[in-house]
């Protein structure tokens, strides 16, 4: 019973076999009851009929013609005085008609009844009539019909509910046959599925046809397996990257520090190397900053400090900052606030929001290009906008910058230094301001990111 197809079986052919149960036993009931009362009916109805008859026109010719019409196997009539003497009786053996004179003798009925009813352990029904005719005759009239039809009447019945729960047992496996497929198969290959994730196996393909429940779990399956597939192929990506990133400096480290340990270097060739060894030194810095602030968001430990500052001061300092390092590029940066403002965030972390904006902005952008950063009020918010006219963001791509460790188009992010984290920091802190980000980019001309806190 462990397996969840054999559990849907037995749980179906449970419920469904207690409904059958139930359904066969009251309708087989309810027709049993209905066909006996009216088996009461009628033979109440005909000895009622017959009684008429008698109380009109009581003779001998009378009973005759009554006795006649009640001759067949399964019913007949008996008529006596009022002294229990038979006076005209159907076709019927000697014991019987002894067993009713005496049965009549010991009844004193008013009105038309039922003396016997016990269909199932009698061979016959009775009913019995009074009557008192015209000319002051008077006695019975008593209506025997046969249980043998009622009897045979069961029996087929019986028969027939049979047949019809031996089908719905037929049925019943053929629904489970169908249940088996359609919803049991599924779901055991969704567990094959997760079975290959847990085990780092991510190139898993599951057929999605249907739209229901199980379509949508077997979609979802299907989506973070793929997301899964990407995650490990990034992740390996970034290590690698990282890995190239670290050798790089660090082998320029040691080879110029041995070189400027030379004691024949003139004091210039000296301040040149130690140059180059600050500048390394400063790119593994950067590398580890970022490093630790993926981790930072792994462990979500981003705190946010707000206060009350002025805008235009904050931004003229990031400007003056970065304005080096845009230099060196020969880019353009444009600073555009037409009026100043307070702006109520965390400046430390607003500040590298900002900054690892137009740091994105640098690293994708052609020299003698422009990059411009906005900012205004707007209901109350703070918008923040960085435009470059860079190389610009493929569509397809847009909705996975913001993820960790996600590059677009990855050789040409090493090309540019991009290490997939920044953006990922960026929306982070944007978030812990309860604040949004959105960009906008057309591939080739340019991106546009948007900041609203």
């Amino acid at each position: 019973m462990n397996k969840i197809s054999t559990k849907l079986a037995s749980c179906f052919f449970i419920v469904v076999l207690i409904m059958d149960l139930f359904l066969m036993f009251y309708l087989h009931r309810n027709i049993i009851n209905s066909r006996v009362e009216e088996e009461y009916y009628t033979l109440l109805a005909n000895g009622a009929n017959h009684r008429d008859v008698l109380i009109e026109n009581f003779s001998e010719t009378t009973i005759k013609h009554i006795v006649l019409m009640e001759k067949s196997k399964d019913r007949a009539v008996i008529i006596t005085d009022n002294k229990g003497n038979i006076i005209g009786s159907s076709d019927i053996s000697e014991s019987l008609s002894g067993q009713i004179v005496s049965l009549i003798k010991n009844v004193d009925v008013e009105t038309d009844e039922l003396l016997t009813s016990n269909w199932k352990e009698s061979p016959y029904i009775m009913s019995v009539h009074p009557y008192i005719s015209n000319t002051n005759q008077s006695g019975y009239v008593l209506m025997l019909q046969s249980t043998g039809s009622l009897n045979k009447m069961v029996h087929e019945l019986t028969e027939h509910f049979g047949m019809a729960g031996a089908t719905s047992f037929i049925v019943l496996f053929i629904v489970y046959a169908v249940l088996s497929k359609v919803i049991t198969r599924p779901l055991i290959r969704m567990k094959e599925a997760t079975e290959k994730l847990s085990k780092g196996e991510f190139n898993v393909k599951l057929a999605i046809k249907s739209k229901n429940e199980l379509g949508e779990l077997a979609s979802s399956i299907q989506k973070l397996a793929n997301d899964l597939e990407r995650l490990k192929t990034d992740r390996n990506e970034f290590l690698a990257s990282v890995a190239h990133e670290l050798s790089t400096p660090l082998t320029y480290l040691i080879g110029y520090s041995k070189v400027a340990m030379r004691e024949s270097l003139s004091k210039k060739q000296r301040e040149q190397y130690l140059e180059i060894i600050v500048e390394e030194s400063n790119r593994m810095k950067e590398l580890v900053k970022n490093l630790l602030d993926l981790a930072r968001m792994d462990e979500n430990t981003f705190t946010v400090m707000k206060e009350s500052f002025s805008a235009r001061y904050f931004f003229e300092a990031i400007c003056k900052l970065v304005a080096p390092s845009y230099d060196l590029k020969n880019i353009k940066l444009n600073f555009v606030c037409t009026e100043d403002f307070q702006i109520y965030a965390d400046p430390l972390r607003l500040e590298q929001i900002v900054i690892n904006l137009l740091d994105n902005a640098l690293k994708y952008s052609k020299e003698n290009t422009e990059v411009t950063l906005k900012a205004c009020k707007n209901e109350g918010k703070t918008r923040i906008e960085v435009i470059d006219t860079g190389i610009g963001i493929p569509q397809e791509e847009i909705d996975f910058i913001f993820e960790k460790l996600y590059r677009v188009e990855k050789s040409r992010s090493r090309a540019y230094g991009g290490s997939g984290i920044g953006l990922a920091v960026v929306k982070e802190l944007v978030e812990a301001h309860n604040g949004t980000i959105e960009v906008k980019s057309k591939l080739g001309e340019g991106s546009t990111f948007t900041v609203i806190i």
